[in-house]
């Protein structure tokens, strides 16, 4: 039998402004920080991109070593073993709980991959049992929340609710140093359902970016064309019911459809604005002062 879980996920090269983002000295500490506390929290780092990748076996193989040894999946990855090992990567830091780890020796080339674990949003699934509905949902929703089609790495926070409803944990510390609400992600890959992306409770300003493409939008909610994989819902808050603590959305319905989504943070530092003198990723050239067309950072358009 072959499985086909469609619209997944490879990382691409950026587009856009040739600009390279160097991190501060502050910044660079805090994504230390963000990695030590993150088997502790729900603190993560994007950097997928959805780019029409298909995966096959998975969904009912698991996570277990019985289920990536499959020649289901050994096939499978052996179709694209470079971005193939990428999704893994983020797969297992979805599913997998941390201080566990998936180990996958590549038959073909006798190459050994391992994948760690860390937000274990899908104990079942991670233990060898077929994706439940509720672990295709959160699994998706973990997946587009990573989503970053520019190719960067970008501190973020991950809040909601795993498969069996537990709370992802979180602190004070971890809500002070992401400050920014951005969006809420929910959806469905394994069965072609899509995926969701709502702004949470606020939007960029026209002069405002951020490096994060699926993420937060202006007040207009458009699609950002560097991530036209994730549809948007417009605020969260149409379409989803907030839990008890004001963090974090319990689930969201579309067309008909209840989901389990995830919430995600990000730091007010990486939210730019046009005229700070430098062109940042998210931001364009043109003769403006938006973000879109934003000729104090990116200069004019060459033709």
């Amino acid at each position: 039998m072959a499985w086909v879980f469609t619209s997944a996920l490879s990382l691409v090269g950026a587009t856009g402004c040739e600009v390279q983002e160097v991190p501060s000295e502050e910044e660079a500490a805090l994504q230390t920080h963000a990695q030590e506390l993150e088997a502790e929290n729900g603190m993560s780092f994007n950097g997928l991109s959805l780019n029409g990748l298909s995966l096959n076996g998975l969904s009912l193989n698991g996570l277990s070593l019985n289920g990536l040894s499959t020649t289901d999946f050994a096939s499978w990855f052996n179709g694209d073993p470079s971005n193939n090992n990428r999704l893994m990567r983020y797969m297992v830091r979805c599913a997998v709980p941390a201080g566990e780890s998936r180990t996958f020796v590549n038959p073909n080339t006798g190459t050994t991959y391992t994948w760690p674990g860390s937000l274990g949003l899908a104990p079942d699934w991670a233990g060898g049992s077929p994706a439940s509905l509720a672990e295709q949902q959160v699994i998706s929703a973990c997946l587009a929340a990573h989503a970053n089609n520019y190719g960067l790495n970008i501190s973020i926070s991950v809040l909601g609710r795993d498969s069996k409803g537990a709370n992802i944990p979180y602190s004070s510390e971890e809500l002070s140093h992401f400050a920014k609400r951005e969006s809420c992600f929910f959806g469905n890959l394994f069965n072609n359902e899509g995926l969701f992306a709502g702004n949470d409770r606020n939007a960029l300003a026209d002069d405002e970016s951020t490096s994060r493409p699926c993420g937060l939008k202006g007040h207009k909610a458009l699609s950002n064309p560097a991530c036209s994989q994730v549809k948007r819902i417009g605020q969260c808050e149409d379409f989803c019911t907030l839990d008890a603590s004001g963090n974090f959305y319990t689930q969201c319905s579309y067309n008909g459809v209840q989901y389990k989504p995830l919430n995600t943070r990000i730091r007010q530092s990486d939210v730019h604005r046009c005229g700070d003198g430098v062109c940042q990723m998210g931001e364009s050239c043109g003769w403006g002062i938006t973000a879109d067309s934003c000729l104090m950072d990116c200069g004019t358009c060459s033709n």
